[in-house]
């Protein structure tokens, strides 16, 4: 019987992949300008691997004998992360980024502690790996702000 706080913790990383899929989406639709070109492209990059560790995670909570959640029990959370009423304002899309690739790092750090003391070593290694996509996003963002903030 897999530990329902690992349960718990899948099934929310679960939602927020798929709530990000969903606005990086919008967001790569709306935006608008030259200089949004480069925050589009990496957003429509970044939505092929967040559908990966969604996929990743509905994986393994159908190995631990449980299912992700669909839409009925869908609860969005990305607030910052909405598109701008400004199609052009580029830096709201980058912090709401930065808000929810944070979101990430925090579930995925608490799913490898409730991992480890579950004594649950495939989802850790799970966690640890999305962990480090997440990362590395984290990074990139923090770059496109750096170059925002210097114009």
């Amino acid at each position: 019987m897999a530990d329902d706080r690992v349960i718990e913790l899948l099934r929310q990383a679960y939602s927020d992949e798929i709530e990000t899929v969903m606005n990086y989406q919008t967001n790569a639709i709306v935006l608008d300008g030259v200089r949004a070109e480069e925050i589009k492209e990496s957003l429509k990059q970044d939505i092929q691997e967040e559908l990966g560790h969604a996929e990743r995670l509905g994986q393994r909570l159908k190995q631990l004998d449980a299912q992700p959640p669909g839409s009925g029990e869908f609860v969005a959370r990305q607030d910052s992360l909405q598109p701008p009423a400004d199609s052009t304002d580029v830096l709201s899309v980058i912090e709401g980024v930065l808000d929810a690739e944070n979101d990430a790092i925090d579930t995925y750090h608490d799913l490898i502690d409730a991992a480890e003391a579950a004594d649950d070593p495939v989802t850790e290694d799970l966690a640890v790996t999305l962990l480090a996509d997440e990362e590395a996003h984290r990074t990139e963002f923090r770059g496109f702000r750096k170059e925002y903030r210097n114009d």
